[in-house]
């Protein structure tokens, strides 16, 4: 179930970020190779890489992967020949940031929605107007072709692409070790500029998150979270939305779901204790919400992920 082999396409002057990036996520854990045009690439830190191969490694894998350049259009000819062919047999293709542009070149994402950096969302749309432009998600997914945004939204990207591949425990075990949020809400808009300045807010804020998701089985009405914040309801929400892109209410209803996705996958549990535990009513609830937002009722979603 589930890719198990990752091709990484690295174009000259490849980023080091976003190479090190999908090494991290995806090297050790599965079947991953970096390949590129020469033998020796270089990134846009001016270190040489070796790459494990040529082109023709996007040939036989389950994901390939256009990684993101200093320069959009650096994609060789051959390899946007390598992505249409790897498109055509059913491979899973993606790419985060400017590596939309390949994979647009390509002409893969025509009559598809995209996304990239905000800063070359209006290129990308004027570039290939058959691409629909979506500059303020943090990723789309139009299900054998995904985009992410700009820089660190690759991991936001990488990590949907193993929760909704191999499940939330194998994605949340990731991001642990990674020490990044498994899922963030909200989009790009949220990172135009800083909202927030450093301060004792932030660290009251960072403490009420780490508070609630161990509390995710009890109320969490925002009036509750406000005091914990030492806010009033009024700043606290407008506070909490600018630092996270999203509401209290929206942000505790994803982390109860997504815990929710770990328990069905990793123990036994009836439904109804599932809900319980995460702070629903009961089954009919969870399972409301449930396929409300992921499109599957939860036994469907255990018979899937199920460990």
């Amino acid at each position: 179930m589930g890719f198990q082999s990752v091709a990484a396409y690295a174009p000259g002057g490849v980023t080091a970020f976003g190479l090190g990036l999908v090494g991290e996520v995806f090297s050790g854990r599965f079947a991953f190779s970096v390949c590129a045009d020469t033998e020796v690439v270089t990134t846009d830190l001016g270190l040489a890489v070796h790459a494990d191969g040529g082109l023709e490694a996007l040939a036989g894998a389950d994901l390939v992967l256009a990684l993101p350049s200093a320069v959009p259009d650096a994609a060789s000819p051959r390899a946007l020949e390598a992505f249409r062919a790897a498109s055509e047999r059913g491979a899973l293709v993606a790419s985060h940031c400017v590596g939309a542009f390949t994979l647009a070149a390509a002409g893969l994402l025509d009559g598809r929605r995209a996304t990239t950096h905000w800063r070359f969302a209006d290129r990308l749309a004027g570039r290939f107007p058959a691409v629909t432009v979506e500059p303020d998600v943090l990723y789309v997914d139009e299900g054998d072709l995904l985009t992410g945004a700009g820089a660190a939204a690759g991991i936001d990207l990488c990590l949907h692409l193993i929760r909704r591949e191999h499940g939330a425990a194998v994605a949340n075990a990731i991001a642990r070790e990674m020490v990044v949020p498994a899922h963030r809400e909200g989009g790009q808009a949220q990172y135009l500029a800083s909202p927030l300045p450093g301060g004792a807010d932030d660290e009251r804020l960072a403490g009420v998150l780490a508070w609630a998701l161990e509390r995710l089985g009890e109320p969490l009405p925002v009036d509750r979270l406000a005091a914990r914040a030492l806010m009033s309801r009024r700043t606290f929400i407008r506070r909490f939305t600018a630092a996270t892109g999203t509401t209290p209410h929206a942000w505790v209803r994803a982390q109860r779901l997504n815990r929710a996705e770990e328990l069905l996958e990793t123990t036994d549990l009836p439904v109804e204790e599932v809900a319980r535990r995460v702070g629903y009513s009961g089954g009919a609830e969870l399972r409301e919400q449930f396929v409300r937002r992921r499109g599957v009722p939860p036994r469907d979603y255990r018979r899937a992920f199920h460990s």
